[in-house]
């Protein structure tokens, strides 16, 4: 029996205790928040997937380490404040946003990519009741 592929298949599915989200009395709220999926308390299986869910956070800091060569300290600042504001614009919480002031801050709203056709899975759509939501959101619940 070949225990090196044992041990390396077990590590692969440890769940990830700080990931899954919990209600207030430790059970996941399904009405908020969906239902589980037991894929996403699992640790990366390849090297490769952790880096492509970073991508777009190491893209941007690279290209904020290049403007701030070229351009000085201000540049970089003043993007991810333009970033930062773009992020805040966003629909009532049980409707989806598409972000599109951000995209186009990034220039990715020029390109088709597997999220635009096949849909983001960590954006997945949740069906829930508004009143609740808007509430949960502001924090009145």
């Amino acid at each position: 029996m070949n225990t090196r592929g044992l041990r390396s298949q077990l590590k692969d599915s440890i769940p990830v205790a700080g990931l899954c989200p919990q209600g207030q009395y430790g059970v996941q709220d399904t009405l908020r928040s969906g239902f589980t999926s037991a894929k996403n308390e699992l640790l990366p299986s390849h090297p490769l997937e952790l880096s492509e869910k970073n991508f777009q956070l190491n893209q941007d800091k690279m290209n904020f380490s290049t403007l701030r060569n070229i351009q000085g300290l201000h540049a970089p600042l003043k993007l991810q404040m333009e970033y930062r504001a773009a992020r805040q614009i966003q629909r009532l919480p049980f409707l989806p946003s598409s972000n599109l002031a951000l995209d186009t801050l990034r220039g990715s709203d020029e390109s088709i990519g597997f999220e635009d056709i096949l849909n983001d899975p960590a954006q997945s759509e949740m069906m829930g009741e508004p009143h609740m939501m808007v509430e949960y959101k502001l924090g009145l619940l």
